[in-house]
């Protein structure tokens, strides 16, 4: 039987701030399930949402762009809605949010707004500031296993 999957989308560029918190999810999710991890970063290119088809969980991520989220993570989010009115199963699953910033945070409320189109959100959104690490990486590795407990319910497994 194939393993079920959990898909991570996230926005990271040059500081890779979100792409850590991102990895240390993926460690998480894997430490607490039998899943496979896909990760996708938006500034590689644009991500189909069809990714989401026929997953059992999904984390977003973004680093705080002047309080909203990055671009690259809001053009997902239209293809979603676009791919969702055009029939295609991708919404449902949980949601584990997640945002990384440089002091102000204040992504996270349209972030949340973004997210719970998706499916019922998974813990509370974390707020990074800078590179996860310490506290901030456990509660990054948290986040990951709760999503994958979440998962696991979500197709009963």
């Amino acid at each position: 039987m194939a393993k079920k999957r959990i898909v991570i989308v996230y926005h990271s560029q040059e500081a890779g701030n979100t792409k850590a918190a991102a990895e240390l999810l993926a460690e998480g999710i894997r430490e607490a399930g039998d899943f496979e991890v896909a990760l996708y970063n938006t500034n590689d290119g644009r991500v189909n949402p069809e990714v989401l088809a026929g997953c059992a969980g999904v984390a977003l991520g973004t680093p705080d762009y002047f309080s909203y989220p990055a671009g690259g993570l809001k053009m997902f989010m239209d293809d979603w809605l676009f791919a969702k009115r055009g029939g295609k199963k991708v919404e449902g699953m949980p949601v584990a949010l997640f945002l990384t910033h440089g002091g102000g945070g204040k992504a996270k409320e349209p972030h949340e707004s973004l997210g719970h189109h998706v499916g019922p959100q998974v813990g509370e959104t974390l707020a990074i500031k800078g590179c996860p690490k310490g506290k901030d990486a456990d509660a990054c590795k948290a986040l990951g296993r709760k999503l994958a407990e979440a998962a696991a319910k979500h197709t009963g497994k």
